[in-house]
């Protein structure tokens, strides 16, 4: 038996190693904080240790990733909110969300400070800056749950001139993005108020998959969810160097204090790392808060009732097992 073991030692030193799984993985803007997970679970071998090989494929102004998933050029996408795949699943779009990074839509409307009292006095701005695509969603959702008014509207050029100079004024943002440009531009730090806070209950920040990929691999999708977890864990609350390092590479527009900020701004308003994520883990998601988010732009007139097969949006397999929660409390995260 002995000799047998010996043998059987030998013969698996003289074979090889199984080739890591080719992941693409395409993200839908250019390389920032808001990847970061991603980036550190590929700079720190998570990828590699549950046997992926991932190629990190930046999205941008002049990239749009979203096409090349069903069409089989791409194997994981991260998008925005679940607006995106309500969308998806309504028109027939053959991808699943499989995991949600974000607990919260850093979407938010800025306001100069001590203007405004509580977020239900935002609505009596002078003016609201607002991009044409918010204007068509959650804009919708402002005005249905919290009466805002279109008068207000003026149309959001990504340009902070308007918004600085007029102190009545409030203006979309990215939560983790724009308080830093307007603190840079403007030499003070706006008020965030951020619409998860307030009933914008969406998930954000999504993984989406093939219905495909999921039904004939499923164990891929596991790795790939579980590792990305992981590399957010680790992101957040452990040594990031190396995947700045690849963020910067991908996008040399990033600097570390834009990243440094956008980090302390994601812990400080609990963008990942909160809720449901802090027992079930992070990329956790429930079918109830799917729902109550679809039945809220129902009422804001985005959907019909029944238009949307929310048994589609999403399959939960791949999260809510807790995977990081240990390791995030260990690196004194969590909280």
């Amino acid at each position: 038996m002995r000799l047998l073991a010996v043998l059987l030692l030998s013969l698996a030193a003289t074979l090889p190693a199984r080739a890591a799984d080719r992941v693409v993985f395409a993200t839908n803007w250019k390389a920032q904080a808001a990847h970061g997970g991603f980036y550190q679970a590929l700079a720190g071998g998570t990828y590699a240790k549950a046997g992926l090989a991932v190629e990190i494929r930046q999205g941008g102004p002049q990239v749009n990733n979203r096409p090349l998933l069903p069409a089989g050029r791409i194997d994981f996408l991260m998008t925005g909110n679940l607006l995106h795949s309500f969308d998806n699943a309504k028109n027939g779009v053959p991808v699943v969300v499989v995991a949600a990074m974000f607990q919260k839509d850093p979407q938010a409307l800025l306001a100069h400070p001590g203007q405004f009292k509580a977020f239900a006095d935002l609505k009596n701005a002078d003016v609201a800056w607002i991009a044409k695509d918010a204007q068509f969603s959650w804009w919708q959702w402002l005005k249905s749950d919290h009466g805002f008014r279109d008068e207000k509207l003026k149309p959001y050029n990504y340009q902070l001139g308007p918004f600085l100079s007029n102190r009545r004024s409030v203006q979309q943002g990215y939560a983790i993005e724009e308080p830093i440009a307007v603190e840079r531009a403007g030499g003070f730090k706006p008020e965030v108020h951020l619409l998860a806070d307030h009933g914008f209950s969406t998930y954000s920040t999504t993984i989406e998959a093939r219905r495909e990929t999921v039904e004939k691999n499923p164990e891929l999708v596991r790795r790939f969810v579980e590792a990305s977890i992981l590399g957010w864990v680790n992101y957040l609350y452990g040594d990031r160097r190396a995947a700045d390092a690849l963020i910067k590479r991908d996008n040399p527009d990033m600097t570390d204090d834009t990243i440094a900020r956008s980090i302390a701004l994601m812990k400080s308003l609990g963008i990942v790392d909160s809720g449901e994520a802090q027992v079930a883990g992070i990329g956790a998601m429930k079918p109830e808060r799917v729902k109550d988010f679809f039945d809220k732009m129902v009422r804001a007139g985005l959907y019909k009732p029944g238009e949307v097969d929310l048994s589609k949006v999403v399959d939960y397999r791949f999260v809510n097992k807790g995977v990081g929660v240990d390791v995030a409390k260990r690196l004194g995260g969590g909280k």
